[in-house]
C-alpha cells in the first residue's frame, strides 16, 4: 500500500483550496522585536512581525531574560522528567504561588502549553465527575474541544456569548447533574469578549461550575493582568480560571487556577499533567518574573491599547475592513483563501510585512482573514508603513472597501 500517495493526494487537495499552510523561517533578534530576520528566499533579510501573540514584547523583556539566564545558572537547562519522577522544582511552586494570587485563587497547577492545560483540565473533569455535561460555547479553541471529547462526557454547545441559550439548555438537564460552563474571555480569530457577568450569572443560577479560557487576556486587561475576569471584578465567581504564558507573557506553558481541592484533584487525575516532562525551571522562573513585572507596571499596557487604537483608526480612515471588537486582536477581513494567502505573500515579499493568513479550518470557509496583533514595540512608522501596503494591495486585488 502506498501511503505516501495518501498523503500527497490529500495535501495537493488542501493546496488546490488554499488552504495549505507554509511557515516562514524567521529568526528572532533580542532587542530588535517585532522586527525579525528572515531565512525565506522570496522575503527582505529584515521583516516586522505583525501577528505574534507576543503581545506586550515580554520574551524581549531585560527583566525576563535576567530571570532566565539566572536559573539556567542556578539550576541548568532541563527539568529532568515528570514532576511526579523527578520531583517538583522550586521554581514550579513560586510560579504557581504568583498564578493562584493573580487569579485570587487558593492554588495553581502548571501544564506544558495552553493546549495541553484545557485538555488535561476539562478532560479529567468530564470524565471524573460522575455524570457531568460540559456546556460549551459554539466557538471554543480547539484544546478546549479535544478536551470535552476526551473526557467522553455528554456535551452541549451553546450559541456564541449567548447567554439566553445558555440558560435555555441549563434548565433542561438534570438538576442533579454536574454542570460544567466552558467558555473563553477574548476568542482569538474574531476579538470578540464573552458577556462574562451574565455567563457566570446563569451558571450561578443553576449550580453549574464556570470554566473560563483566559489566554487571549492575561497580561493584558485588568490592573495586575489578572484577564478580563479581573478587569470586571468576577475573578472570585468563577471556578476555574486557565491561561497561558506563552503569549503576554513571553515565555511557554499553561496552567489552571482554583480551589486546593480542584487543583490537587486535577494534579492526581489528569495524565496531561502526570505523564509529561515538566516546564525546566529556567522558563518558570522567567514566567514567573513577567507576571511580577505586569502586575506592577502598566507601561507595555498602555502602549499596546494606543497602538491598538491607531491601527484601527489608520484603516478606518482609508476603508480598509475589519472586525469591530473591544479586544487588541484586529481581523482585517479577506473572505477568500486564495487571495488571503496571495496578499500575506506579497505584504512579505514586496513590503517586509510578516502577517499569517488565517484559513478553514481554523475559521469558517468564507470568513478568511490577516489577523493583526499590535504591539508596544511597534513604532508609529511601522503603522503607517502596514496601511500604505495594504491600500495599495486593496486596490490591485480588487478588494472591497468598508461602508463608510
Amino acid at each position: 500500500m502506498d501511503f505516501d500517495a495518501m498523503f500527497t493526494a490529500q495535501l495537493d487537495a488542501l493546496k488546490k483550496e488554499g488552504n495549505y499552510r507554509i511557515f516562514a523561517e524567521l529568526e528572532r533578534q533580542c532587542g530588535a522585536f517585532p522586527k525579525a530576520k528572515s531565512h525565506d528566499a522570496d522575503a527582505p533579510e529584515e521583516v516586522t512581525v505583525w501577528c505574534s501573540n507576543d503581545y506586550l514584547g515580554m520574551g524581549q523583556h531585560p527583566v525576563v531574560r535576567q530571570a532566565m539566564k539566572d536559573a539556567i545558572d542556578a539550576c541548568g537547562t532541563g527539568a529532568g522528567g515528570t514532576r511526579n519522577i523527578s520531583g517538583t522544582a522550586h521554581h514550579h511552586l513560586v510560579l504557581e504561588r504568583e498564578l493562584a494570587d493573580l487569579h485570587g485563587k487558593e492554588a495553581a497547577l502548571l501544564f506544558t502549553s495552553g493546549y495541553v492545560s484545557n485538555w488535561a483540565a476539562l478532560s479529567t473533569l468530564g470524565a471524573r465527575l460522575p455524570d457531568a455535561v460540559i456546556l460549551s460555547d459554539e466557538l471554543n479553541h480547539a484544546s478546549m474541544i479535544e478536551g470535552i471529547r476526551h473526557s467522553r462526557a455528554k456535551k452541549v454547545i451553546w450559541r456564541h456569548n449567548d447567554p439566553e441559550d445558555l440558560d435555555r439548555k441549563l434548565a433542561a438537564l438534570p438538576a442533579n447533574a454536574p454542570k460544567i460552563v466552558a467558555f473563553e474571555s477574548v476568542y482569538s480569530m474574531d476579538g470578540d469578549i464573552s458577556p462574562m457577568e451574565e455567563i457566570v450569572e446563569v451558571a450561578e443560577k443553576h449550580g453549574a461550575m464556570t470554566y473560563l479560557d483566559e489566554v487571549h487576556a492575561v497580561g493584558l486587561y485588568g490592573p495586575r493582568g489578572g484577564g478580563v475576569s479581573e478587569e470586571r471584578g468576577l475573578a472570585h465567581r468563577i471556578t476555574l480560571i486557565e491561561g497561558t504564558l506563552g503569549k503576554a507573557y513571553g515565555c511557554m506553558g499553561g496552567y489552571v487556577t482554583g480551589s486546593a481541592a480542584m487543583c490537587d484533584f486535577i494534579r492526581s487525575f489528569a495524565s496531561g499533567f502526570i505523564f509529561t516532562t515538566a516546564l525546566p525551571p529556567a522558563v518558570a522562573a522567567a514566567a514567573t518574573a513577567s507576571i511580577r513585572h505586569l502586575k506592577e507596571s502598566q507601561t507595555e499596557r498602555q502602549a499596546q491599547r494606543a497602538q491598538v487604537a491607531r491601527l484601527r483608526s489608520l484603516l478606518d480612515r482609508v476603508g480598509i475592513p475589519h472586525l469591530d471588537n473591544d479586544s487588541h486582536i484586529i481581523p482585517v477581513m479577506i473572505k477568500d483563501p486564495v487571495k488571503c494567502r496571495m496578499l500575506a505573500d506579497i505584504l512579505m515579499r514586496d513590503y517586509g510585512i510578516y502577517v499569517q493568513p488565517i484559513n478553514y479550518p481554523t475559521v469558517p470557509k468564507g470568513t478568511e482573514r490577516l489577523r493583526f496583533t499590535p504591539g508596544p514595540l511597534h513604532t508609529d512608522a511601522d503603522l503607517d508603513h502596514l496601511v500604505r501596503a495594504l491600500t495599495v494591495l486593496w486596490k490591485q486585488c480588487a478588494l472591497a472597501h468598508a461602508v463608510a
